[in-house]
């Protein structure tokens, strides 16, 4: 695969909205082109016949059981709110 030339990595520079010195698109030049060279090299991997997965190992999630507890009172929730209006709590707006 050809290096990236840095009109190339100025323009994915444009498209990500970013504003890079000339020292930085010589950096990712070498850094995206060394990228670019490893998903080739992936995708000349042999993979007919290998089932697709989600993970390369098993896993299995451990997540602790639900428990109830108690509540926190009104009070004590209002209390906590950095502002409030009677019995609410106050945020910011979030559409005009």
């Amino acid at each position: 695969m050809e290096s990236l030339t840095s009109d190339e990595v100025r323009y994915i520079a444009t498209l990500a909205n970013l504003f890079l010195t000339e020292e930085e698109i010589e950096m990712y030049r070498h850094q995206l082109t060394g990228i670019l060279q490893h998903v080739q090299s992936l995708q000349e991997v042999e993979t007919s016949g290998v089932e697709p997965t989600g993970h390369a190992t098993e896993s299995s999630t451990v997540l602790r059981e639900d428990e109830t507890g108690r509540s926190l009172d009104r009070e004590q929730v209002i209390g906590n709110a950095p502002a409030t209006s009677g019995e609410f709590i106050r945020v910011r707006a979030v559409m005009d």
